[in-house]
């Protein structure tokens, strides 16, 4: 709570809201944080995390998932009047020279997700969610489909999408 808040919903864009986000996705990203037995590293790396969830048994993360996915998230608004043209146009019909599908294929018209395999990413802070994107278009976040789309995006275009998606 710390980090994301009593209720999940972060003070701070370096953390994401986790208010109201899928209880399956949440789980799956917690257990991403812990190595495996018999691996080396985590799926997702992030030592803040991996110190975190490296004592949480199955149920604790559990637990803490579900506790989360109860909260009700607070909504955000888009910050670049400028690019919310361009982030909408990214979310609901992709770029189709580039090969990037909609946003809303996979996170919904709304950004509300697909339980268990999409996110929840309306309101979310656009920096973080940048920070994401980013990530995966460096490949320095793998656990998830969005690598590939990712890396398709210019950085102008992550931005406006991620401002698109947080309003």
């Amino acid at each position: 709570v710390a980090c994301h808040g009593a209720d999940g919903n972060s003070a701070s864009a370096a953390f994401p809201k986790l208010a109201g986000q899928h209880e399956q996705y949440l789980l799956k990203e917690l257990k991403d944080f812990k190595v495996k037995p018999g691996e080396k590293a985590a799926v997702r790396q992030n030592p803040v995390m991996a110190g975190i969830v490296a004592s949480l048994s199955d149920q604790d993360m559990a637990n803490v998932a579900a506790y989360f996915a109860s909260q009700t998230p607070k909504g955000g608004a888009a910050r670049d009047a400028a690019t919310v043209a361009l982030g909408q146009k990214i979310y609901r019909g992709g770029i189709a020279d580039k090969g990037v599908p909609a946003c809303a294929s996979c996170h919904g018209p709304t950004g509300q997700g697909i339980p268990v395999q999409f996110p929840r990413v309306s309101g979310q802070w656009a920096d973080y969610t940048h920070a994401q994107l980013t990530a995966f278009e460096q490949g320095t976040r793998k656990n998830d489909v969005m690598q590939p789309i990712a890396s398709r995006l210019t950085d102008t275009e992550m931005k406006a999408v991620a401002d698109y998606m947080a309003g």
